[in-house]
């Protein structure tokens, strides 16, 4: 058998009191989580660059091997050059190795000047690893102190919050499908969580704005479901006069 509109909303409105309770103990932790996340991926991203950062510096010193390689193998060579010329008798021949010679003088001088380049990008580099690794210890210890709090908040309510997420699996239960569905994308686009509200003073629970006269005794009546037409919360009832005067005098 159906429910009746009535029973309907009274489940949505349990539901939605049992989410209130479970929002309020969020907010408890206030933005902590969001920030545990942020420097999660802060600390990510640091160890990535720091990482990049050591893997250029790695393959600038083998730049510098390959170059020292090269000084060695051209030193050979004007040695292999200046023993020929020793025994050469012809100018031309002469001419020709000395300018072999000059050509590798030459690439020593450019493999010398690239290692020096090298040299000064290390530094560069270094210099970079040891600014991002402070950074990234102020991060990990920001991390921990976070965490610590974060758990330290997150333990003093662990057993409500356990006890009301029971609770609210089983009023979600008895939550008509298609308002359910309602119900959540409402409370996804709120920014209190409110998608099931009462009419208070006239005026939505919810945005504020009044409700028609003629709107409210529909409510009342509770025989089909009824949004605020400004916000699109669900109207699940009219506060009494009483009820508002003695909440306000709490």
């Amino acid at each position: 058998m159906e429910n009746t509109v009535a029973q309907k909303l009274d489940a949505l409105q349990h539901l939605q009191s049992i989410d209130s309770e479970l929002d309020e103990i969020k907010k408890i932790r206030g933005d902590l989580p969001e920030e545990v996340r942020d420097l999660e991926d802060d600390i990510v991203g640091q160890e990535t660059r720091i990482g990049r950062l050591k893997q250029d510096v790695t393959s600038l010193k083998e730049e510098i091997s390959k170059y020292k390689q090269a000084i060695k193998d051209s030193e050979k060579l004007i040695k292999k050059y200046q023993e020929q010329q020793v025994n050469v008798r012809n100018n031309r021949v002469y001419d020709a190795i000395s300018k072999e010679m000059e050509s590798q003088g030459l690439d020593i001088q450019i493999f010398e000047k690239r290692i020096k380049e090298c040299n000064f990008r290390i530094e560069q580099k270094a210099g970079e690893i040891e600014v991002n690794a402070g950074v990234l210890e102020e991060r990990r210890k920001d991390l921990d102190n976070k965490r610590v709090e974060l758990e330290q908040i997150m333990q003093e309510s662990r057993d409500e919050e356990g006890k009301l997420a029971e609770k609210r699996d089983e009023a979600a239960k008895l939550v008509d499908e298609r308002l359910y569905y309602s119900y959540k994308r409402l409370r996804e686009n709120s920014q209190n969580g409110l998608a099931v509200v009462p009419v208070k003073r006239g005026a939505c629970g919810g945005c504020f704005n009044m409700v028609p006269p003629q709107r409210q005794a529909d409510i009342r009546e509770r025989k089909k479901i009824i949004v605020c037409e400004h916000c699109g919360r669900i109207l699940a009832n009219v506060e009494a006069p009483e009820v508002e005067l003695a909440r306000a005098a709490r």
